[in-house]
Protein backbone atom coordinates (compact mmCIF):
# COMPACT_ATOMS: atom_id res chain seq x y z
CA UNK A 1 0.00 0.00 0.00
CA UNK A 2 1.28 3.45 -0.92
CA UNK A 3 0.70 5.66 2.11
CA UNK A 4 1.05 9.42 1.88
CA UNK A 5 1.78 11.15 5.19
CA UNK A 6 0.14 14.56 4.84
CA UNK A 7 1.58 17.22 7.14
CA UNK A 8 2.16 20.94 7.43
CA UNK A 9 -0.70 23.11 6.28
CA UNK A 10 -1.13 26.80 6.97
CA UNK A 11 -2.86 26.77 10.36
CA UNK A 12 -1.49 27.95 13.70
CA UNK A 13 -0.64 24.31 14.41
CA UNK A 14 1.70 23.79 11.46
CA UNK A 15 4.72 23.17 13.71
CA UNK A 16 2.91 20.49 15.70
CA UNK A 17 1.68 18.92 12.45
CA UNK A 18 5.23 18.70 11.14
CA UNK A 19 6.34 17.01 14.35
CA UNK A 20 3.46 14.53 14.11
CA UNK A 21 4.27 13.81 10.47
CA UNK A 22 7.95 13.22 11.14
CA UNK A 23 7.14 10.85 13.99
CA UNK A 24 4.77 8.90 11.75
CA UNK A 25 7.41 8.67 9.01
CA UNK A 26 9.88 7.35 11.55
CA UNK A 27 7.60 4.55 12.76
CA UNK A 28 5.72 3.37 9.66
CA UNK A 29 6.69 -0.20 8.78
CA UNK A 30 8.54 -0.06 5.43
CA UNK A 31 7.89 -3.78 4.97
CA UNK A 32 4.16 -3.06 4.80
CA UNK A 33 3.97 0.36 3.20
CA UNK A 34 5.52 2.45 0.51
CA UNK A 35 5.76 5.71 2.42
CA UNK A 36 5.48 9.09 0.73
CA UNK A 37 6.05 12.29 2.74
CA UNK A 38 3.61 14.97 1.57
CA UNK A 39 4.29 18.39 3.06
CA UNK A 40 1.81 21.07 2.10
CA UNK A 41 1.94 24.78 2.82
CA UNK A 42 -1.53 25.66 1.64
CA UNK A 43 -4.75 23.99 0.56
CA UNK A 44 -4.07 24.40 -3.14
CA UNK A 45 -1.12 22.01 -3.05
CA UNK A 46 -3.08 19.03 -1.78
CA UNK A 47 -4.79 17.86 -4.97
CA UNK A 48 -1.60 17.56 -7.01
CA UNK A 49 0.52 16.00 -4.29
CA UNK A 50 -1.82 13.19 -3.25
CA UNK A 51 -2.22 11.76 -6.74
CA UNK A 52 -1.14 8.13 -6.90
CA UNK A 53 -1.37 7.29 -3.19
CA UNK A 54 -3.60 4.51 -1.87
CA UNK A 55 -4.17 5.94 1.60
CA UNK A 56 -3.74 9.38 3.17
CA UNK A 57 -2.32 9.20 6.71
CA UNK A 58 -3.34 12.57 8.13
CA UNK A 59 -0.81 14.33 10.33
CA UNK A 60 -2.55 17.68 9.91
CA UNK A 61 -3.88 19.75 12.80
CA UNK A 62 -6.03 22.83 13.05
CA UNK A 63 -8.04 24.70 10.44
CA UNK A 64 -8.26 23.06 7.02
CA UNK A 65 -6.50 19.89 8.20
CA UNK A 66 -8.75 18.93 11.07
CA UNK A 67 -12.06 20.63 10.30
CA UNK A 68 -13.35 18.37 7.53
CA UNK A 69 -12.01 20.37 4.59
CA UNK A 70 -9.14 18.03 3.67
CA UNK A 71 -11.35 15.05 4.41
CA UNK A 72 -13.96 16.32 1.95
CA UNK A 73 -11.35 16.98 -0.72
CA UNK A 74 -9.92 13.48 -0.37
CA UNK A 75 -13.39 11.92 -0.54
CA UNK A 76 -14.08 13.80 -3.77
CA UNK A 77 -10.88 12.32 -5.19
CA UNK A 78 -11.72 8.79 -4.03
CA UNK A 79 -8.72 8.58 -1.69
CA UNK A 80 -9.25 6.85 1.68
CA UNK A 81 -7.89 8.76 4.68
CA UNK A 82 -7.31 8.08 8.34
CA UNK A 83 -9.45 9.22 11.24
CA UNK A 84 -12.93 10.67 11.47
CA UNK A 85 -15.05 11.80 8.56
CA UNK A 86 -16.13 15.22 7.33
CA UNK A 87 -19.07 15.72 9.70
CA UNK A 88 -17.28 14.58 12.84
CA UNK A 89 -14.18 16.62 12.01
CA UNK A 90 -16.25 19.74 11.46
CA UNK A 91 -18.26 19.29 14.68
CA UNK A 92 -15.28 18.62 16.92
CA UNK A 93 -13.25 21.49 15.50
CA UNK A 94 -15.98 23.92 16.53
CA UNK A 95 -15.85 23.99 20.33
CA UNK A 96 -19.14 25.88 20.65
CA UNK A 97 -21.05 23.34 18.55
CA UNK A 98 -19.46 20.34 20.25
CA UNK A 99 -20.18 21.72 23.73
CA UNK A 100 -23.81 22.33 22.76
CA UNK A 101 -24.07 18.69 21.70
CA UNK A 102 -22.47 17.55 24.93
CA UNK A 103 -24.85 19.65 26.98
CA UNK A 104 -27.86 18.30 25.06
CA UNK A 105 -26.79 14.75 25.99
CA UNK A 106 -26.28 15.57 29.66
CA UNK A 107 -22.47 15.50 29.46
CA UNK A 108 -20.88 17.98 31.86
CA UNK A 109 -18.72 20.66 30.26
CA UNK A 110 -17.53 24.01 31.67
CA UNK A 111 -19.90 26.95 31.17
CA UNK A 112 -19.00 29.13 28.20
CA UNK A 113 -19.88 32.02 25.94
CA UNK A 114 -18.75 32.82 22.39
CA UNK A 115 -18.18 36.24 20.86
CA UNK A 116 -17.80 36.97 17.15
CA UNK A 117 -16.59 40.54 17.79
CA UNK A 118 -15.47 42.79 20.61
CA UNK A 119 -18.77 44.65 20.23
CA UNK A 120 -20.53 41.59 21.68
CA UNK A 121 -18.66 41.90 24.96
CA UNK A 122 -21.16 41.44 27.78
CA UNK A 123 -19.94 42.27 31.32
CA UNK A 124 -22.90 40.45 32.85
CA UNK A 125 -21.80 37.18 31.20
CA UNK A 126 -18.28 37.69 32.50
CA UNK A 127 -19.60 38.26 36.01
CA UNK A 128 -21.75 35.14 35.73
CA UNK A 129 -18.81 32.94 34.73
CA UNK A 130 -16.46 34.60 37.20
CA UNK A 131 -12.67 34.69 37.26
CA UNK A 132 -10.39 33.04 36.43
CA UNK A 133 -11.50 32.35 32.85
CA UNK A 134 -10.06 30.53 29.87
CA UNK A 135 -10.03 32.58 26.66
CA UNK A 136 -9.52 30.58 23.48
CA UNK A 137 -10.13 30.62 19.73
CA UNK A 138 -13.34 28.69 19.10
CA UNK A 139 -11.83 26.60 16.32
CA UNK A 140 -8.23 26.45 17.48
CA UNK A 141 -6.09 23.71 18.97
CA UNK A 142 -2.86 22.95 20.84
CA UNK A 143 -3.72 25.89 23.14
CA UNK A 144 -2.47 28.35 20.52
CA UNK A 145 -3.98 31.76 21.28
CA UNK A 146 -5.39 30.44 24.56
CA UNK A 147 -4.87 32.21 27.88
CA UNK A 148 -5.84 31.81 31.52
CA UNK A 149 -7.24 35.18 32.60
CA UNK A 150 -7.55 36.13 36.25
CA UNK A 151 -8.91 39.68 36.05
CA UNK A 152 -11.18 41.95 34.04
CA UNK A 153 -8.15 44.12 33.21
CA UNK A 154 -6.42 41.20 31.45
CA UNK A 155 -9.52 39.93 29.70
CA UNK A 156 -9.73 42.50 26.90
CA UNK A 157 -6.15 41.90 25.73
CA UNK A 158 -6.61 38.12 25.87
CA UNK A 159 -9.77 38.30 23.77
CA UNK A 160 -8.05 40.57 21.25
CA UNK A 161 -5.18 38.10 21.02
CA UNK A 162 -7.55 35.16 20.49
CA UNK A 163 -9.23 37.05 17.65
CA UNK A 164 -5.86 37.00 15.86
CA UNK A 165 -6.33 33.24 15.48
CA UNK A 166 -10.04 32.85 14.79
CA UNK A 167 -13.19 34.77 13.88
CA UNK A 168 -14.99 33.52 17.00
CA UNK A 169 -13.60 33.58 20.53
CA UNK A 170 -14.78 31.52 23.48
CA UNK A 171 -14.60 32.50 27.13
CA UNK A 172 -14.94 29.46 29.34
CA UNK A 173 -15.35 28.78 33.02
CA UNK A 174 -12.06 27.68 34.55
CA UNK A 175 -12.43 24.43 36.44
CA UNK A 176 -9.66 23.48 38.82
CA UNK A 177 -9.00 19.79 39.21
CA UNK A 178 -7.18 16.73 37.87
CA UNK A 179 -6.52 17.01 34.15
CA UNK A 180 -7.00 13.69 32.35
CA UNK A 181 -7.20 12.54 28.77
CA UNK A 182 -9.03 9.56 27.32
CA UNK A 183 -7.77 8.04 24.08
CA UNK A 184 -10.10 5.86 22.05
CA UNK A 185 -9.14 3.42 19.32
CA UNK A 186 -11.87 1.84 17.22
CA UNK A 187 -14.44 2.98 19.77
CA UNK A 188 -12.68 1.38 22.73
CA UNK A 189 -10.98 3.13 25.63
CA UNK A 190 -7.23 2.97 26.06
CA UNK A 191 -5.70 3.52 29.52
CA UNK A 192 -6.54 6.91 31.06
CA UNK A 193 -3.65 9.35 31.27
CA UNK A 194 -3.35 11.80 34.16
CA UNK A 195 -1.50 15.08 33.68
CA UNK A 196 0.54 16.80 36.39
CA UNK A 197 1.65 20.29 35.37
CA UNK A 198 5.26 21.27 36.01
CA UNK A 199 5.68 24.63 34.29
CA UNK A 200 2.26 26.31 34.36
CA UNK A 201 -1.06 26.61 36.19
CA UNK A 202 -2.88 25.05 33.24
CA UNK A 203 -2.14 22.74 30.30
CA UNK A 204 -0.80 25.35 27.86
CA UNK A 205 1.32 24.96 24.71
CA UNK A 206 4.61 24.71 26.64
CA UNK A 207 3.28 22.01 28.92
CA UNK A 208 1.94 20.04 25.97
CA UNK A 209 5.01 20.08 23.75
CA UNK A 210 8.12 21.06 25.72
CA UNK A 211 10.18 18.40 27.42
CA UNK A 212 9.57 18.64 31.15
CA UNK A 213 6.41 20.70 30.73
CA UNK A 214 4.17 18.12 32.35
CA UNK A 215 4.24 14.65 33.84
CA UNK A 216 1.84 12.36 32.00
CA UNK A 217 1.22 8.81 33.11
CA UNK A 218 -1.48 6.20 33.40
CA UNK A 219 -3.53 6.73 36.54
CA UNK A 220 -5.75 4.44 38.56
CA UNK A 221 -9.13 5.90 39.49
CA UNK A 222 -11.85 4.40 41.64
CA UNK A 223 -14.27 2.03 39.93
CA UNK A 224 -17.07 4.60 40.07
CA UNK A 225 -15.00 7.47 38.66
CA UNK A 226 -13.54 5.20 35.98
CA UNK A 227 -17.05 4.20 34.96
CA UNK A 228 -18.22 7.83 34.80
CA UNK A 229 -15.16 8.93 32.82
CA UNK A 230 -15.52 6.02 30.39
CA UNK A 231 -19.21 6.68 29.87
CA UNK A 232 -18.55 10.36 29.16
CA UNK A 233 -15.72 9.62 26.72
CA UNK A 234 -17.68 6.96 24.82
CA UNK A 235 -20.76 9.21 24.71
CA UNK A 236 -18.69 12.01 23.18
CA UNK A 237 -17.20 9.62 20.63
CA UNK A 238 -20.70 8.49 19.69
CA UNK A 239 -22.55 11.81 19.53
CA UNK A 240 -19.69 13.51 17.67
CA UNK A 241 -19.78 10.71 15.06
CA UNK A 242 -16.07 9.95 15.58
CA UNK A 243 -14.45 6.97 13.92
CA UNK A 244 -11.14 5.06 14.07
CA UNK A 245 -9.53 7.11 16.86
CA UNK A 246 -9.96 10.25 18.95
CA UNK A 247 -8.93 11.81 22.23
CA UNK A 248 -11.31 13.29 24.80
CA UNK A 249 -9.83 15.81 27.24
CA UNK A 250 -11.41 16.25 30.67
CA UNK A 251 -11.04 17.82 34.08
CA UNK A 252 -11.97 15.83 37.18
CA UNK A 253 -13.41 18.11 39.88
CA UNK A 254 -14.27 16.29 43.08
CA UNK A 255 -14.35 13.08 41.07
CA UNK A 256 -16.82 14.44 38.51
CA UNK A 257 -15.66 14.52 34.85
CA UNK A 258 -16.09 17.73 32.85
CA UNK A 259 -15.33 17.35 29.14
CA UNK A 260 -13.23 20.13 27.63
CA UNK A 261 -13.06 19.02 24.00
CA UNK A 262 -12.81 16.12 21.56
CA UNK A 263 -9.82 15.83 19.23
CA UNK A 264 -10.32 13.90 15.98
CA UNK A 265 -6.66 14.15 14.93
CA UNK A 266 -4.78 14.18 18.23
CA UNK A 267 -1.07 14.90 18.22
CA UNK A 268 1.33 12.04 17.56
CA UNK A 269 4.62 13.65 18.58
CA UNK A 270 7.12 12.15 21.00
CA UNK A 271 5.36 14.03 23.83
CA UNK A 272 1.81 13.31 22.69
CA UNK A 273 -0.78 11.61 24.87
CA UNK A 274 -2.39 9.12 22.48
CA UNK A 275 0.85 7.19 21.77
CA UNK A 276 1.56 7.08 25.52
CA UNK A 277 -1.88 5.66 26.19
CA UNK A 278 -1.49 3.13 23.38
CA UNK A 279 1.92 2.12 24.75
CA UNK A 280 0.34 1.47 28.15
CA UNK A 281 -2.11 -0.84 26.36
CA UNK A 282 0.80 -2.76 24.84
CA UNK A 283 0.85 -1.15 21.39
CA UNK A 284 4.07 0.16 19.91
CA UNK A 285 3.91 3.33 17.81
CA UNK A 286 4.20 1.22 14.66
CA UNK A 287 1.36 -1.04 15.77
CA UNK A 288 -0.79 1.99 16.60
CA UNK A 289 -0.25 3.32 13.08
CA UNK A 290 -1.09 -0.11 11.65
CA UNK A 291 -4.38 -0.13 13.58
CA UNK A 292 -5.28 3.37 12.42
CA UNK A 293 -4.50 2.57 8.78
CA UNK A 294 -6.26 -0.81 8.81
CA UNK A 295 -9.39 0.49 10.53
CA UNK A 296 -9.56 3.52 8.26
CA UNK A 297 -9.16 1.30 5.22
CA UNK A 298 -11.97 -0.94 6.41
CA UNK A 299 -14.20 2.05 7.03
CA UNK A 300 -13.56 3.89 3.78
CA UNK A 301 -12.10 1.68 1.08
CA UNK A 302 -15.46 0.03 0.23
CA UNK A 303 -16.86 3.47 -0.50
CA UNK A 304 -14.05 4.54 -2.79
CA UNK A 305 -13.47 1.40 -4.77
CA UNK A 306 -11.03 -1.50 -4.60
CA UNK A 307 -7.35 -0.82 -4.14
CA UNK A 308 -4.71 -3.54 -4.38
CA UNK A 309 -2.60 -3.67 -1.27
Amino acid sequence: MKVGVIMGGDSSEREVSMQTGQEMLLHLDRNKYEVVPIEISNRHELIERVKGIDMALLALHGTYGEDGTVQGALESMGIPYTGSGVLSSSICMNKDVSKRLMRSEGIRTPEWKCWSSMEEYDPEVVELLGFPLIVKPNCGGSSVGTELVRSREALYAAVQNAFQWDRTVMIEEYISGQEITCSLLNGEMLPIIGIRLLQSDWFDYRCKYDDGGAEEQVIQLSAEITRNVTEAALACYRIMKCSVYARVDMILRDGVPYVLEVNTLPGMTTNSLLPKSASAAGLTFSQLLDCIIEQSWSARAPHVGSITR
